[in-house]
């Protein structure tokens, strides 16, 4: 039974929290669109992890658009 109740009280306490999340509002988006919120450092890094994943990988292509390093389009 105590079990039960705690199961109970956990979804009801993470429900209740994800009520909170609120969506961005258009005016707040921009600070979202700068470019140290990217993941990558620039160009230089981009192409040096995209050579770093074909080198482990032994394929090219597949990250852009179109095609695989298998051949299949």
């Amino acid at each position: 039974m105590k079990r039960f109740i705690f199961t109970v009280l956990a979804v009801a306490a993470l429900t209740s929290g994800c009520s909170i999340i609120t969506p961005v509002n258009p005016w707040e988006k921009g600070n979202l669109a700068k470019p140290s919120m990217t993941f990558e450092d620039g160009p230089l890094e981009a192409r040096f992890a995209e050579h770093i994943y074909g080198s482990k990988e032994n394929s090219s292509g597949g990250s852009g658009v179109g095609g695989g390093g298998c051949g299949c389009n």
